[in-house]
């Protein structure tokens, strides 16, 4: 908690530094990003997964999340106006999603591997010529309610059921008023009526670019969504920003 206590009252789901690893070894797809909605408005979620599957807005009812992954590609390609090899699924590089990949494979679809950090392909297939058509497989929970509130805000859909081997993480899952076996959807996982993310690019991705050091500044590339569910309203808006560092001060522009 933070703040003088004498605001309105918000939830906030954070995630400071997604893809430490890209960020260690300057590869692409580290982020800074966080979410905001009124109290009560974003799902808790302890440090545990997610099995989740994520569409832009053609594909919004047209998916299920136990339905094999033929049938899902199959549904998307229709929605899209594409044959199934043409799409394109991000799949986070895992063990657990190695049988996942296997069955995507088989239906001639292609599959983005990824290392690590699932949470901005997941808003990529709500935006278009970014080239990624799903996001599926297990990846981290948390990160999840992000992914939501960005999907729900630009019109796609988002389900996902929480995942856990572990007793420890289940019981707290519980008493954060979760559930293990419900299958939630963007706005289960976001049910705030205003919903704003912003996301700066740490280093090159799918959405964003990353920090440029230049002579004396750095320049940063932003995401910024903001959405008011009951008035319809919606911003979304992409910018740089260079920050020149002169004499241990800081002056912003535009």
């Amino acid at each position: 908690r933070f703040g003088t206590g004498r605001g309105p009252h918000v939830d906030i789901a954070v995630d400071p530094l997604e893809n430490t690893n890209a960020t260690a070894d300057f590869l692409p797809g580290a982020i800074s990003i966080l979410a905001i909605s009124e109290k009560g408005g974003l799902q808790a979620s302890p440090d545990t997964y997610m099995d989740k599957l994520v569409v832009g807005p053609r594909a919004k009812g047209k998916v299920f999340l136990d339905a094999p992954p033929e049938v899902n590609l199959r549904a998307i390609a229709k929605a899209e106006g594409k044959s199934v090899s043409d799409l394109v699924v991000v799949v986070l590089l895992r063990d657990r999603n190695l049988e996942l990949i296997d069955a995507i494979l088989k239906t001639d679809a292609r599959v983005m591997r990824i290392l690590d950090g699932d949470l901005m392909p997941g808003i990529a297939t709500c935006l278009d010529g970014l080239g990624i058509d799903a996001q599926m497989g297990i990846g981290a929970a948390p990160e999840g309610v992000i992914t939501a509130a960005a999907v729900k805000s630009l019109g796609g859909e988002m389900q996902a059921r929480f995942w856990s081997k572990d007793e420890t993480e289940i019981k707290r899952l519980y008493e954060m008023g979760g559930e293990m076996n419900k299958i939630y959807t963007q706005d289960d996982l976001a049910k705030g009526n205003v919903l704003i993310i912003s996301a700066t690019g740490v280093t090159d991705g799918h959405v964003l670019n990353g920090v440029k050091f230049f002579g004396g500044g750095v320049r940063t590339h932003n995401l910024t969504i903001v959405r008011e569910v009951n008035s319809n309203l919606l911003r979304v808006e992409k910018n740089e920003r260079t920050h020149v560092f002169k004499s241990g001060t800081i002056v912003k522009f535009k």
